[in-house]
C-alpha cells in the first residue's frame, strides 16, 4: 500500500524539516546578513535591483523564500526559516522516501537501512549535486553570467541528468553485483563520470563580484553542509522508522519482504 510510504517520508520530513530549518535560522541567515552587509558597501545590486540577489538559486542553502507581505509579515526572519526548512524538507521526504521509494524500492541497491541511504544519496545528487556542477551556491553579491531563464532550463535539466545517472548507476550494480562487487563499484561509477563530463560540454555560468573568495568558498561549503545533514536526517530518520515498522523483516533481502504488508506503527 502506498499510504504507509508517504506517512514514512512525511514523518522524516518533519524531523529533518526542523533541525534544517534551525540549521538556516541559526547559521545560514547571518552568513547570508554578512554577504548582503559586503555586497551593500561594494554597491552591488542584483538583476531585480535590490542588493544581495542570491544568483546561485540556492540563497537559503535549499530552502523555500518567503514573501513579505500578509501573513508572512507578521512572522519573524528566524521563524519563517524554521517554517520554510520544515516545509522543505517535508516536500523532499514525501517525494523521495514517499512515492519514489515505493515505486522504486525492489531496484535500490541493499537492504533495510542501506536503501535508505541509497534514496538519500540519490536525492542529494539529484536536487543539488549535479545541478552545483555549473550552478555552485553563490552569496549575495556575485552575479551570473548566464541569464535567469537560461539557468533555470539547464538547472532543470541537470537535474534530470543527476537522476538518471543515480538510476543507472543502480542499475549497473546490480547486474554486475554477482561478479565481485569490485566490477559492480566500478561498474556503478561509469553514470556518474559521465555526469561530470557533460559540465564540460555545457555553456559555462562564472560568478562576478567584489566579495573574497575565501568568503564564497566558506558560504558554499555551509550550504553543502546544510544540505548533508539535511538529506542524512531525511535517510536516517525513514531507515528508522522503516524498521520499527517492519521489525525484523527490514533486514531481510528485498524480495523476501512484501510491499504491501501493513504497518501498525504508521
Amino acid at each position: 500500500m502506498l499510504q504507509p510510504y508517504l506517512v514514512r517520508g512525511l514523518k522524516a520530513g518533519l524531523v529533518a524539516g526542523v533541525a534544517f530549518g534551525l540549521f538556516v535560522a541559526i547559521l545560514a541567515n547571518p552568513m547570508i546578513a554578512a554577504a548582503e552587509g559586503l555586497a551593500g558597501e561594494h554597491g552591488y545590486h542584483g538583476e531585480d535591483g535590490h542588493a544581495g540577489d542570491d544568483q546561485g538559486g540556492h540563497h537559503d542553502a535549499g530552502g523555500a523564500q518567503a514573501g513579505e507581505s500578509g501573513l508572512l509579515s507578521a512572522l519573524s526572519p528566524p521563524l519563517l526559516s524554521v517554517l520554510g526548512g520544515v516545509f522543505w524538507a517535508l516536500l523532499l521526504g514525501v517525494v523521495t522516501f514517499g512515492l519514489a521509494f515505493y515505486f522504486l524500492e525492489p531496484a535500490i541497491p541493499g537492504t533495510g537501512a542501506g536503501k535508505s541511504a541509497v534514496a538519500g544519496a540519490t536525492g542529494f545528487v539529484t536536487v543539488s549535486g549535479a545541478p552545483w556542477l555549473v550552478f555552485p551556491p553563490q552569496p549575495p553579491g556575485v552575479e551570473a553570467a548566464l541569464s535567469i531563464d537560461a539557468r533555470m532550463g539547464l538547472y532543470a535539466g541537470l537535474m534530470l541528468a543527476g537522476l538518471c545517472a543515480c538510476l543507472l548507476a543502480g542499475y549497473w550494480y546490480d547486474r554486475l553485483r554477482d561478479r565481485g562487487r569490485g566490477r559492480a563499484i566500478a561498474g556503478a561509477a561509469v553514470p556518474f563520470t559521465l555526469l561530470v563530463g557533460l559540465t564540460f560540454v555545457l555553456p559555462a555560468n562564472p560568478g562576478t563580484g567584489a566579495l573574497p573568495a575565501a568568503f564564497v568558498a566558506a558560504f558554499r561549503a555551509q550550504v553543502l553542509f546544510g544540505q548533508v545533514v539535511l538529506w542524512t536526517l531525511l535517510a536516517g530518520t525513514h531507515a528508522w522508522l522503516s524498521r520499527r515498522a517492519s521489525g525484523p523483516a527490514a533486514d531481510r533481502p528485498a524480495e523476501t519482504v512484501r510491499r504491501d504488508a501493513p504497518s501498525a506503527a504508521d
